[in-house]
């Protein structure tokens, strides 16, 4: 008699080979060989491994998040190259999908084989394939390939990444997706290893823990109830690290998500997910590929609530924090000083080219323009502040020094060695992905270019969970903070790094918002919503209150080759 997976009851799901024993030689912290994975699969392991996984639990703790994520880009071929013991590949021929299963393990095809057989009397379509050669061992194009179970990890060298990763793009058809996870290795590398258990191990019975981490090494340890332990060496992928690898490949929308949430706090998912498609986007198209948190930011700030805010109340010229003489100051006042003190840090002509990522309104380009007669262009993302942008700018008579153009610092459309200076104020933080922006911003300026920027940060020191209202409130995960950006752009070249704290006037700035806000809310009432006016006082509090306790940074980092 068959079962469906939905109904399945905990146990084995065959009978037991015999067990054997792993080989890691002499010092098994040495063995970082990609195809040594082959070896730790032993039949004992592949046996026991259903009872690690529990079937039922992880479908319950899943549910159906693979099969939206397939079903709402219309796929109907998937290639499981990560086909372990068959648990995602019967899920989805249970759904429907056409599905071909592969696996580096001899002794797990097999399992899976007698799995599919045993739920739902499927006959799983099974290949022995190697990543690094698929298009060899598999044949035809698909709609998608999923690569789940932390799988990934089992490779070691760089270059196999990239191979395996350029296989996967070539047997997608052209607007396909690759949907692959990991560990949180962040997690277990910066804070130590904690688990809820829940997800993808979710055996009761059953410990999956690491016996020996450091940055090229995981080593985990899997304890069953009859006391037998058996290891598995992967390598400890970072989140950035792998969706750079992606997009490097040619994947260009990627969206990460935590233990199957789109927000998360870093340090708190067992699993990241990452969602890339393959379909290409021309330039003018890119908007379409938009990650979800640029997508977030972007509908705020285009929203008429937001608009009207920061145009009425935030001093509608400047949308950043200004720098005080007193607390009672005109808040256009006090943002037009902290342009006037970032551009005294860098030198600008009638020559120098500046890009402004994050531009808002435009004011800083004006000022810019006006004050030095250099060229400025302005790259935002909300098409509603680049509407007041360009009418302020032909107002003044600056349009022909100043452009204004739709995108995303994510993907900056301009090419390489394209700017003297790069420049931005108070938006990177809106980044779900802050690496990614600094390796664009490195990448338009020239050789000799300096990049000036500010940024609501969390402190070196801070306390992370004190930090969660504000990320709620901003629809982020995390924070840049003084020593992110120093490491990560001494990686990116800029070996000179500057920081001019200025973390006092934050609180002070948001405090003289809200100020504002209160005092005229009730001639604003027709422009701004009452609970958009509800969230945003809540929302500047907390960042007073975060200031004051300090756990935030602020002030201006300049860096440099």
């Amino acid at each position: 008699m068959t079962k469906s997976v939905d109904d399945l009851a905990e146990g084995k799901t065959s009978e037991p080979v015999h067990q054997e024993a792993q080989t890691f030689g002499d010092n098994p912290l040495e063995v970082r060989d990609t195809d040594h994975y082959t070896q730790e699969y032993v039949g004992g392991f592949v046996d026991k491994w259903d009872d690690l996984i529990d079937w039922k639990k992880r479908y319950e703790s899943e549910g159906q998040f693979f099969v939206d994520q397939l079903k709402a880009r219309g796929v109907e071929s998937v290639l499981d190259v990560a086909t372990g013991t068959g648990f995602h590949s019967v899920r989805l021929l249970e759904e429907g999908f056409e599905t071909v299963s592969a696996d580096g393990s001899p002794q797990m095809l097999a399992q899976a084989f007698t799995n599919g057989l045993t739920y739902g009397g499927h006959i799983l379509r099974v290949v022995n394939a190697d990543w690094r050669w698929l298009n060899r061992d598999v044949h035809g194009e698909y709609d998608a390939i999923i690569c789940l179970g932390n799988s990934f990890t089992h490779l070691f060298s760089e270059r196999d990444r990239r191979k395996a990763l350029a296989e996967f793009y070539a047997m997608l058809k052209h607007d396909g997706v690759l949907i692959i996870d990991q560990r949180n290795y962040d997690s277990i590398l910066d804070n130590g290893f904690s688990s809820k258990h829940t997800y993808y191990y979710a055996g009761e019975d059953v410990s999956a823990e690491p016996d020996h981490v450091d940055e090229g090494l995981a080593r985990f340890k899997y304890t069953f109830p009859d006391k037998s332990e058996y290891y598995l060496n992967m390598y400890p992928l970072r989140k950035n690290y792998m969706r750079r690898l992606l997009r490097e490949v040619g994947f260009q929308r990627i969206d990460t998500y935590g233990d199957f949430q789109e927000t998360y706090g870093d340090s708190e998912p067992d699993f990241f997910i990452h969602v890339a498609e393959k379909s290409y986007r021309e330039e003018n198209e890119l908007s379409e590929v938009y990650s979800n948190a640029v997508h977030t930011a972007r509908d705020y700030y285009n929203s008429e609530d937001a608009d009207n805010f920061y145009y009425h109340v935030w001093g509608g010229n400047d949308i950043h924090v200004g720098l005080y003489q007193t607390p009672d100051e005109d808040i256009d006042a006090a943002s037009r000083r902290t342009v006037e003190r970032m551009a005294s840090k860098v030198e600008i002509t009638p020559e120098t080219r500046i890009l402004d990522i994050g531009a808002g309104y435009g004011g800083a380009a004006r000022y810019l323009a006006r004050t030095y007669g250099c060229k400025v262009a302005c790259l935002n993302l909300s098409e509603v502040e680049n509407r007041r942008n360009i009418e302020f700018n032909r107002a003044e008579g600056l349009d022909e020094l100043i452009e204004v153009r739709d995108g995303s610092f994510e993907d900056i459309p301009y090419q390489d060695n394209a700017f003297d200076i790069v420049w931005s104020q108070d938006a990177i933080l809106h980044s779900g992905d802050r690496e990614r922006v600094l390796e664009e911003a490195t990448r338009v300026l020239k050789p000799s270019g300096e990049f000036v920027f500010t940024d609501p940060m969390a402190a070196d020191n801070a306390d992370q969970k004190a930090l969660g209202p504000i990320l709620e409130r901003i629809h982020l995960d995390t924070m840049g903070s003084p020593g992110f950006y120093r490491k990560e752009l001494a990686r990116l070249g800029l070996q000179t790094f500057e920081f001019e704290d200025l973390t006092s006037y934050l609180p002070v700035h948001y405090g003289r918002v809200l100020e504002v806000l209160e005092s005229r809310e009730s001639e604003l009432a027709d422009r701004i919503g009452e609970e958009y006016r509800k969230n945003m006082k809540t929302g500047l509090q907390n960042w007073v209150s975060g200031g004051n306790a300090g756990n935030l940074a602020w002030g201006i980092i300049h860096a440099r080759a």
